[in-house]
């Protein structure tokens, strides 16, 4: 691999040591490409040339460092055990809140959706390349167009306060219908089609929430009300 790049994580998909090299990488400000292996075939080619019995494997200044736990010591840090577990904490505790401000300021269930949007954006701004590397895991536009990912969060956003202000309503309306929509699919795809068990990055790129119906009403919450929105015009 002559044109390798100096600093580098090469892995497979939907790989959370992966995962937590890049977000240990990020930490230090370390800018890096990521290569994503496209087949096993190529991974064992990789494995072979390089010596190496088990991927990622991370690159820093062209020198090979090896997997997620030699990075942590590189970095002097405690590496993290694998965390298996799911939680759907963060999405009550989101949604029960949306809900109160919806009830506070009397603005029913366009409010909640506006408040519901506005805060899930904020959560993906937060981290967008955490949250970015946990979307294209499941989503099939930004897997072909990864610029789409950071796109989201905003799109997200956009809605949101589409919803509460009662601004620009057409495009509100078919923001929502796509975004919501397109997200539709690629849960269904991956959870019930694919049989995948992954984390929904919903609510950030560290998520725990697990990929399933929560996941898949939100979006589809979101499609019907930018419906209702052109239907209304």
């Amino acid at each position: 691999m002559s044109d390798q790049p100096s600093n580098a994580v090469y892995h497979k998909r939907n790989c959370a040591w992966a995962d937590k090299a890049m977000r240990l990488l990020d930490k230090h400000d370390v800018p890096f490409e990521k290569h994503v292996f496209s087949s096993k075939e190529e991974e064992q080619a990789f494995k072979s040339e390089h010596g190496v019995r088990t991927t990622p494997q991370v690159f820093l200044d062209g020198e090979r460092i090896g997997g997620y736990e030699e990075l942590a010591e590189r970095f002097d840090e405690e590496a993290a055990e694998e965390e298996s577990e799911t939680s759907y904490v963060p999405v009550i505790a989101i949604f029960s809140t949306t809900a109160l401000l919806a009830l506070a300021t009397q603005t029913g269930v366009m409010g909640f959706m506006g408040f519901s949007l506005a805060v899930l954006a904020c959560l993906k701004l937060m981290d967008i390349e955490g949250f970015v590397r946990g979307f294209e895991k499941y989503d099939l536009i930004t897997r072909r167009v990864p610029a789409y990912g950071r796109v989201y969060p905003f799109a997200e956003l956009f809605a949101g306060l589409g919803f509460l202000s009662g601004l620009l309503p057409l495009a509100t309306g078919l923001v929502a219908l796509f975004v919501g929509v397109s997200g539709g699919v690629s849960i269904v795809k991956a959870v019930y089609i694919d049989k995948t068990d992954l984390n929904c990055a919903c609510v950030g790129g560290d998520s725990k929430v697990p990929l399933g119906i929560i996941s898949f009403t939100e979006n589809a919450m979101m499609a019907v009300m930018g419906l209702w929105v052109l239907l209304h015009l």
